[in-house]
């Protein structure tokens, strides 16, 4: 027998909330104690306007950040080794986030969160 969802030709999407709470913010807080301009980024995205790789591969330093502040790790190391660390986003930092160091630490803190 069919549910109600497929009788009436429409389906429910899964919950897309946050949930805070559950959610590590580990490498949050250890990024953030190696590089306090973390807390400076307002997620503005003119960093992943100017990013080459961005022109190149899936890729978005906006995105990243924004995982990390949410404490959604999952994914995150494939995502930050995609930077070509070529710091075209931090001289367009309109905040003077150091995005390259951003990139080393999470990188640091996710490789010491696997130990």
């Amino acid at each position: 027998m069919k549910d109600a969802a497929t009788r009436f030709g429409y389906s429910v999407n899964k919950d897309r909330q946050i949930d805070f709470d559950n959610n590590s913010h580990d490498i949050a807080l250890r990024v953030a104690a190696a590089e306090p301009t973390l807390n400076l980024c307002i997620s503005c995205g003119t960093c992943a306007a100017t990013c080459t790789a961005a022109k190149f591969a899936d890729f978005s330093l906006r995105k990243i950040i924004l995982l990390v502040k949410r404490g959604e790790v999952g994914g995150l190391e494939m995502e930050a080794s995609r930077c070509m660390l070529c710091g075209k986003c931090q001289l367009a930092c309109p905040r003077g986030v150091s995005t390259r160091n951003l990139i080393l630490q999470i990188n640091k803190a996710l490789q010491t969160s696997k130990l």
